[in-house]
């Protein structure tokens, strides 16, 4: 259920750049928590680099995909996405980390894949953020969400999200790791002293917070994969998408 062509690589030249691209991928998600974990260890003030790193590593998958020339209707459904994710943040602003965003960005990776799971995730931080106000946590947000997107549509690459159990346990999980993410940005950028100690500090005062972002998105993600996924699938079949 896959329409980016992620499934498999092509071969020759093609597939070098594939196999190459991949790897920039890999090596742009994996720098943000990379910075944040060596900011811990050597109790510096990194806020400023670790914020460059993250929104560097944002724009680099982008615009990774945007070389690839995708077309117009490759990206309309993860826009779509990104903005019914969008609303529902606003819509729900008044219930604290009650948001359908997660659910949204993990059915899009699921469905569409790990590049327009990316994007999705991206653009939903970015554009609700105009209303919630924009600032140093933005590009984490970005690529928070963007990351969780991008593993939903790896997991689904590979059938690990076919079963519901799973599929709840990821979209859990993948929330927990979300505020681990954004905590760590917080603690790196306003925490004194820094130590591995205050780092989990930080992380345990947020656990309910997490843990109620995480129930609420299975509840949404129980709500949306079969008619959401059931409509995203027709219209791969009928715009030819795949």
């Amino acid at each position: 259920m896959v329409m980016d062509g992620e499934g498999a690589a092509p071969g020759g030249p093609a597939g070098a750049r594939h196999a190459r691209g991949r790897a920039l991928e890999a090596a742009c998600l994996a720098a943000p928590p990379a910075v944040l974990v060596a900011a811990v260890l050597a109790g510096g003030a990194w806020a400023v680099p670790a914020l460059a790193v993250a929104a560097a590593s944002v724009g680099l998958v982008l615009a990774g995909w945007e070389r690839s020339v995708p077309a117009l209707r490759q990206l309309l459904p993860a826009v779509t996405l990104a903005a019914a994710a969008t609303a529902g943040r606003i819509l729900l602003a008044a219930v604290p980390d009650v948001k359908p965003v997660s659910a949204i960005v993990i059915l899009c990776g699921a469905c569409l894949g790990r590049r327009p799971g990316f994007l999705c995730g991206a653009l939903a931080a970015l554009a609700s953020n105009l209303f919630f106000g924009q600032g140093m946590w933005t590009p984490w947000q970005m690529y928070a969400w963007g990351l969780m997107g991008y593993v939903a549509g790896a997991l689904a690459d590979r059938g690990l999200l076919a079963r519901r159990g799973a599929l709840c346990a990821y979209g859990f999980l993948s929330c927990m790791a979300y505020g681990a993410v954004l905590d760590a940005y917080t603690a790196v950028g306003f925490v004194r002293p820094l130590t591995p100690a205050s780092l989990l500090g930080c992380w345990a005062a947020s656990i309910p917070f997490d843990v109620v972002h995480g129930l609420s998105t299975v509840a949404f993600l129980l709500a949306v994969w079969v008619p959401w996924g059931r409509a995203i699938r027709r219209t791969e079949t009928r715009y030819g998408l795949r």
